[in-house]
């Protein structure tokens, strides 16, 4: 009888790792052309352009994709078709989604107040 419900805890456990929940994280939406700093005058010849801007130029311009910096660490985004990034390109944002290594697949983006 203990070994069974030794068994069972086990299972319960592995599948309960297995199941990744979402966490959320304050951050900015860069591009991974920039990554952490933009750097306007350099990619963009010489205009001056917001940072919402040079990460929209980067993405349609350079193909460069879009990217979460959290304290200096850029985090790749894996839906890149999530309909909030464009919306929230260069902005300070709340992100909740699944990371697995560096890449977070993003379930919801919300404006943080700052931009």
């Amino acid at each position: 009888m203990k070994r069974i419900l030794a068994m069972c805890g086990l299972f319960v456990f592995a599948t309960a790792s297995m199941v990744a929940a979402d966490q959320t994280w304050s951050g900015k939406i860069s591009d991974s052309m920039c990554g952490a700093k933009h750097n306007t005058a350099g990619e963009h010849g010489a205009a001056k352009m917001s940072d919402r801007d040079c990460t929209l130029a980067c993405i349609k311009e350079h193909n460069a994709k879009y990217v979460f910096v959290k304290g200096g660490k850029v985090f790749k985004i894996d839906n890149q078709d999530f309909a909030g990034l464009q919306e929230h390109a260069g902005h300070s944002v709340k992100l909740t989604g699944e990371m697995k290594g560096d890449t977070i697949t993003v379930s919801k983006i919300e404006m943080t107040g700052k931009t």
